[in-house]
């Protein structure tokens, strides 16, 4: 890999290799844009099979969260850590105390969360050495817990402004919808639209999770390779990524797909596809943002009322990547880009003309 030409093509500002002999710590941290604010994005620790491996990732990551955070209007950039290792077997404390070094040592550019393969217990340790992180142990005081409920509120709102685009009313009473994996994001998402007296389809490969669907909630069970194609009006993945590819994309009788999950499309054109088949996809970074709005408020002090608040913004979001798509004639998932590099180029050009009225004023 040519580190320099990948950073130079996307514009990436910065790449760091951590490494701790004593913890075992391997850790790449890659910040990519920080226009809006410092750059937020999680610690994954994953066995990779390469160290250029570990690096794409998180390069891909981090360019990914400046997406997400600017979507989401916060005044945060992009970043991502990866920790090579297997989250089974190769953690120690040390090595999250060695971590957290790393990071105070960025005087906040830089501040993370967790991810696949952390903890809430990981973070703990990291807060041990630093104050840029967030996802610490509710108990802490300016803590947020669990984000789940809050994720699924984000989603909730996205789904209903999605419907709103998609039938002419933001209203789910009487819609079908189908609801893949009924994990707790899921389940607390089940909850609203029950509540709204949506009629909901779920499946899961945890039985348990379907049955207490069911019995809570009257929803129909179905098996894991039947949801794609039930007739219903909005197909909600919160489970597995890359759902939507060429073996999906004939089953689906849906008009609207709105959901959790990450990385949804398994291929742009797969995007593309929905456009042409008249099918509003509602892009999962933007949908699916109430979970990174949630940690985000922990930096001014938790607060669940003023995060549910700003979690409320999903709704105005996703009206704003329809109008551009439209405006465009752009499948969503570009609109969904084009709405976070209109934000992030608004505060570059702000920036710049300061700048320039700076120099202006020194010249006089």
């Amino acid at each position: 890999m040519e580190i320099f030409n990948v950073m130079g093509k996307y514009d990436y500002e910065q790449l760091i290799l951590c490494q701790d002999k004593a913890s075992g710590l391997k850790a790449i941290i890659a910040i990519h844009d920080t226009t809006l604010g410092p750059a937020l994005g999680g610690t994954r620790m994953w066995t990779y099979d390469s160290e250029e491996a570990a690096i794409e990732d998180a390069l891909r990551l981090a360019k990914g969260m400046t997406y997400k955070n600017a979507a989401a209007g916060l005044d945060l950039g992009g970043g991502k850590t990866v920790i090579i290792g297997d989250p089974r077997k190769d953690k120690n404390p040390e090595m999250f105390r060695a971590f957290g070094r790393y990071i105070q040592g960025l005087g906040g550019r830089y501040i993370t969360a967790e991810d696949v393969g952390t903890t809430t217990e990981d973070m703990d340790l990291i807060h041990l050495e630093t104050e840029y992180v967030t996802g610490i142990s509710p108990n802490t005081p300016g803590a947020a817990g669990n984000p789940s409920p809050v994720t699924a509120y984000g989603v909730y709102q996205g789904m209903k402004a999605t419907a709103k685009e998609a039938f002419g009313s933001d209203s789910l009473e009487g819609k079908i919808i189908a609801v893949q994996g009924v994990g707790n994001v899921a389940y607390a998402l089940c909850e609203y639209l029950h509540n709204e007296g949506a009629e909901l389809i779920v499946t899961d490969i945890n039985e348990d999770s379907v049955k207490r669907a069911v019995e809570n909630f009257g929803a129909k069970a179905v098996g894991p390779n039947e949801i794609y194609r039930v007739d219903c009006d909005i197909f909600a993945p919160c489970a597995l990524g890359a759902i939507i590819n060429d073996e999906t994309l004939p089953q689906f009788k849906a008009k609207v797909i709105a959901g959790s999950a990450n990385n949804q499309l398994a291929e742009d054109r797969h995007g593309d596809a929905l456009h042409e088949m008249g099918i509003i996809y509602a892009p999962d970074y933007v949908i699916n943002a109430g979970g990174v709005i949630n940690v985000a408020d922990e930096l001014a002090g938790y607060n669940k009322e003023r995060a549910l608040k700003k979690v409320g913004i999903i709704y105005s979001n996703l009206e704003r990547v329809y109008e551009i798509s439209k405006r465009d004639n752009v499948p969503t998932y570009v609109a969904a880009d084009r709405m976070a590099e209109e934000r992030i180029n608004a505060k570059r050009q702000s920036r710049s003309q300061f700048l320039t009225n700076e120099r202006h004023i020194l010249n006089r």
